[in-house]
């Protein structure tokens, strides 16, 4: 059988990137227990082959990849503290779904790794979990608006695949106008996302006759003001309003930030929300010190009282090796 060409959208630097689509084997990560245990067990054999590597030809190794390979680049010689939506979404491309200038060799090699393959699977259940989360609420409305806010998503990924699934597995509750507002600092991921969305709603595409608008909206999560007023006005409409953040908030944020967006987000009633949260386990840790990214492991006892302390209680998890997935819905 002939396979779909892949969806294109472009950057605001002009490159063509494929559109994620977690529906389309060739971006879905296989998480059956079986897959998920071989695939967790390859990733720390890339960790425990990377420990036993001297330091000083560990440096030299990553001097000469971030010579070769675009993404090495981003994750190793960049002063940045956390990772552009960008630079995160070509790393959850696939090795065989690479543009150019990123379709070397060396990133190849890299995209092809069991780390980056579990950034991709991050995505594709954090989507499940709002898909799967959004059944119930979606069907006890019909036509009611559904407002998918997202917090530090650059191009919002997970929202559009989340979409995607409900499109192609109950599409009826999709026929009302939707809006996928990003709360982001960052223009580039946005820019992307809103084209990306555009080319999924092309004739013969995954979102095509669908009612859907992309709106960015500059945000530092450290200010949640903004967030608590945006959530009341699409409330007021008796909208179906759903959260998340993949790689974001839950992941980077400190306490004070998650409780404050986590309470902004239930004032305006808010009924699910959904992100990743990174693992707090020996192997993580070690992992976190001997990078540049400021990720705060906190596990799933570290998240529960913060979340409750915003009004909300986990109702599912999607477990992974770096960080679990979670939906929580408000207390």
């Amino acid at each position: 059988m002939t396979k779909t060409a892949l969806v294109y959208a472009q950057t605001r630097e002009g490159h063509s990137f494929p559109v994620i689509d977690v529906t389309d084997a060739r971006f879905a990560v296989a998480d059956d227990s079986e897959s998920l245990r071989v695939l967790i067990e390859a990733s720390a054999k890339e960790e425990t082959q990377r420990r036993g590597v001297p330091k000083f030809i560990m440096r030299l190794m990553l001097k000469w990849l971030t010579k070769k390979s675009l993404l090495a680049r981003a994750l190793f010689a960049s002063d940045a503290t956390f990772l552009d939506g960008l630079s995160t979404y070509v790393m959850k491309l696939g090795p065989d779904n690479l543009p150019p200038p990123y379709d070397g060799p060396a990133d190849k090699r890299f995209a092809g790794s069991a780390h980056l393959t579990l950034l991709r699977l991050r995505t594709q259940q954090t989507a499940r979990l709002l898909a799967d989360g959004l059944v119930a609420d979606l069907a006890g409305s019909a036509g009611t608006p559904l407002h998918l806010i997202n917090i530090a998503g650059g191009p919002a990924i997970d929202s559009l695949n989340a979409l995607i699934l409900l499109q192609r597995e109950k599409p009826n509750l999709l026929q009302r106008p939707i809006a996928i507002h990003v709360l982001d600092g960052d223009e580039a991921g946005p820019f992307f996302g809103a084209n990306a969305l555009a080319a999924l709603q092309a004739k013969g595409r995954p979102l095509a006759g669908l009612n859907v608008v992309f709106q960015h909206r500059p945000y530092d999560w450290n200010q949640p003001a903004p967030l608590e007023k945006l959530v009341r006005e699409l409330a007021a409409s008796g909208a179906v309003i759903a959260a998340s953040s993949e790689g974001g908030l839950f992941e980077y944020g400190s306490d004070e930030a998650i409780v404050g967006n986590l309470r902004a987000l239930h004032a305006g009633g808010v009924g699910l929300v959904a992100g990743s949260v990174t693992k707090d386990d020996e192997a993580r840790r070690r992992m976190i010190a001997n990078s540049k990214f400021k990720l705060v492991p906190r596990g799933l006892h570290g998240i529960a009282p913060l979340a409750e302390r915003g009004g909300f209680a986990i109702a599912q998890v999607a477990p992974s090796h770096f960080s679990d997935q979670v939906a929580w819905r408000p207390l």
